[in-house]
C-alpha cells in the first residue's frame, strides 16, 4: 500500500511531463529539458507533489521515445545530463518529488545491446527473448503484440524469431536473465545518484511470460466484458495467459524495489486489461510498488457504476491503485469522456481529486486542453497510424502545451511546433480566468489535502456520492438535473440550484 516515501507523501499528485511537448526553447519544434525547467514554477503553483518526467533519453524516436538506445544519456534533441540536473535541482528547491520513466521490458533495435545479440557476441547471446521457428518456418506460438500485430519478428542473421509485444523496432529483453538485471540495477543506480526521487515503470506487466511458450487461449466473454473489448485491436481477442505475468511475474517488483531503494516511490503501467485491479494489488504487495495505474477510467465509459465498481475492487484488494483519467498514451479526458467544455474539464477535475488513492495529471488537463483531431499527414505515433482511422489518436492527446494564446506557436515554439496546435488559443495558459480549469485545478488540489484517505462511494444512477471523512463530494455525471441535498458547499463546479445538482456538476460540502 502507498505509504510515505522520502520526499513523497502518501497518495501523492503527480503531473506528467511529456519534455517533446511541454516547452521549446531552442525553435527546433521540439520541446526539451531546459524548457522543462522553465515550465516547473507553473507546475508547482498546482499543487501538486512531484512531476512524472517521460523519456528524454537517446531514442530515435520511433515510439516517442519508448525505443531507447542508451538508457544513460539524454538525447541531444532534449538536451544535457546538465540540463537534468538543473530540472532535479530546481524541483527538489520548489518541493517537487522528480519521477521519471524506465523502459525495461524492451529497447530499440538500434540499442548497443541488439546489434551484439544479433551477432552472438559473447555474454549477449540470450539478453533477448530469441525463439526457433516452427517447422514449417511460422512463428512459435500465436501471441499478438500490443499493436496488433504478430509478436514474433524473423531475423535473417540469427534466422530466429526475437519476441517483440509493442512495434518489431522494440525487441524484448529476457528480464529472467542476470546480467540483464544486472544491467537494469546499474541504470537505477545512475538515476537515483542523480537525485531520481522515484520512477515509473512502463509496461510493467509485460517483463516475464511463460518459458513454455503455449498459445494464448480466445478471451472469455468474461474478459471480454471486463476489458471493454476493442475489436479493432486483434490484441483483445486473446486472454494473455502466457505472454504475460507467470507465476513470479509480479514478485519480480521486489527487485525494483531492492534496486531504488526503500525512499523511492515506485508505481507501475499496469497494461493488462484481464484483471487490471488484481494485478495491480500483486504489484503492489510489501515490498514491491507503492503503485500501479490502470487504463480502466481512461477506455471504458466513466459513469457512477464503473467509478464505484472500480474503488470498491481497489478496496477489496487492498491495493496502491493510482487514479489516471488522461495520459500520453490515451485521448485527452476531457474530450472521451466529457464534452470537451470547461464545464466538464471541472467535473472531471473535481472527480479525480475526490478518487482514493495516488493521482496523476496530464499536463494540459489543468487548461481543460482537448484531445486534437489531427489529420493522417499530421501524425508521427506508429500506433495511431496502423489503426487511421479507427483510434482517437495518441498524438492528439501530445499537442505541445499553449503557453500562450498567440499564433502560430502559442508560446511553446518560435518554430514549427512538431504536432500541430490550431484550436488552442481558448485554452492557452495567458486565457484562463477566476471561472475557468486552471483555478478550479489549484482549488480542488489544495481541498484534496484535506480530504481524509478513507472514503465511502457508491452509484445512485447517473449521482456519484463519496464520502471522505467529514467531506461529502456530488457528482451528477448524467445530463439531467438531480435532487440532491447538500449543505453549505465549499467548492463546486458550476452554478447551484436549491435542492438539485444541475447536469455535468460536482458539489462538495461537509457534514
Amino acid at each position: 500500500m502507498t505509504q510515505t516515501r522520502g520526499r513523497w507523501p502518501a497518495n501523492p499528485v503527480l503531473y506528467e511531463i511529456y519534455p517533446r511537448s511541454f516547452r521549446d526553447t531552442t525553435g527546433s519544434g521540439e520541446g526539451d529539458l531546459a524548457g522543462v525547467l522553465q515550465g516547473l514554477d507553473h507546475v508547482a503553483s498546482l499543487g501538486v507533489d512531484g512531476i512524472w518526467l517521460a523519456p528524454f533519453y537517446e531514442s530515435p524516436m520511433v515510439d516517442g521515445g519508448y525505443d531507447i538506445t542508451d538508457h544513460c544519456a539524454v538525447d541531444p534533441r532534449f538536451g544535457t545530463l546538465d540540463d537534468f540536473d538543473a530540472i532535479v535541482e530546481r524541483a527538489h528547491t520548489l518541493d517537487l518529488a522528480v519521477c521519471i520513466d524506465l523502459v525495461f521490458n524492451h529497447t530499440s533495435d538500434r540499442h548497443p545491446w541488439f546489434r551484439k545479440s544479433i551477432a552472438g557476441e559473447d555474454g549477449y547471446e540470450d539478453w533477448y527473448v530469441w525463439h526457433d521457428p516452427k517447422p514449417d518456418g511460422s512463428p512459435p506460438n500465436n501471441w499478438i503484440s500490443f499493436f496488433g500485430e504478430p509478436a514474433w519478428t524473423w531475423n535473417p542473421v540469427r534466422r530466429q524469431y526475437y519476441l517483440r509485444q509493442f512495434l518489431s523496432c522494440q525487441p524484448s529483453l529476457d528480464l529472467r536473465h542476470p546480467a540483464v538485471q544486472d544491467a537494469h540495477e546499474k541504470i537505477v543506480q545512475f538515476w537515483r545518484d542523480r537525485g531520481v526521487d522515484g520512477f515509473r515503470f512502463d509496461a510493467v506487466t509485460s517483463y516475464l511470460f511463460d518459458n513454455s511458450m503455449g498459445d494464448n487461449p480466445p478471451a472469455s466473454e468474461t474478459v471480454q466484458a471486463r476489458n471493454a473489448t476493442d475489436e479493432s485491436n486483434p490484441y483483445s481477442y486473446q486472454d494473455h495467459l502466457n505472454d504475460m505475468l507467470p507465476g513470479d511475474g509480479a514478485a519480480f517488483a521486489e527487485r525494483l524495489r531492492d534496486w531504488a531503494g526503500p525512499d523511492a516511490w515506485l508505481i507501475g503501467e499496469i497494461n493488462s486489461g484481464n484483471r487490471s485491479v488484481e494485478l495491480a494489488a500483486e504489484f503492489t504487495a510489501p515490498d514491491r510498488l507503492d503503485a500501479g495505474y490502470t487504463v480502466d477510467l481512461m477506455v471504458n465509459e466513466v459513469t457512477p457504476h464503473k467509478v464505484a465498481d472500480l474503488v470498491a475492487r481497489k478496496e477489496e484488494h487492498g491495493c496502491g491503485l493510482a487514479f489516471v483519467l488522461s495520459c500520453h498514451d490515451q485521448p485527452r479526458g476531457v474530450s472521451r469522456a466529457g464534452d470537451g467544455s470547461p464545464r466538464d474539464a471541472k467535473l472531471l477535475a473535481l472527480l479525480s481529486v475526490a478518487l482514493p488513492g495516488p493521482l496523476i495529471v496530464w499536463q494540459g488537463e489543468e487548461l481543460g486542453q482537448k484531445q486534437a483531431n489531427l489529420p493522417f499527414e499530421a501524425i508521427h505515433d506508429p500506433f495511431d497510424r496502423l489503426f487511421w482511422p479507427v483510434h482517437p489518436g495518441r498524438d492528439g492527446a501530445r499537442v505541445p502545451f499553449p503557453w500562450q494564446a498567440r499564433e502560430p506557436g502559442h508560446g511553446f515554439t518560435d518554430g514549427t511546433p512538431w504536432l500541430p496546435m490550431e484550436g488552442l488559443a481558448e485554452v492557452a495558459l495567458d486565457q484562463q480566468d477566476a471561472d475557468g480549469p486552471l483555478a478550479f485545478w489549484r482549488e480542488a488540489l489544495a481541498l484534496r489535502r484535506k480530504l481524509d484517505p478513507q472514503s465511502e462511494v457508491e452509484a445512485d444512477g447517473d449521482l456519484l456520492h463519496i464520502r471522505r471523512g467529514a467531506h461529502r463530494i456530488a457528482l451528477n455525471l448524467g445530463q439531467d438535473a438531480l435532487p440532491c441535498d447538500y449543505g453549505d458547499p465549499q467548492l463546486a463546479t458550476a452554478p447551484l440550484q436549491e435542492g438539485t445538482l444541475p447536469a455535468r456538476t460536482g458539489v462538495v460540502w461537509r457534514d
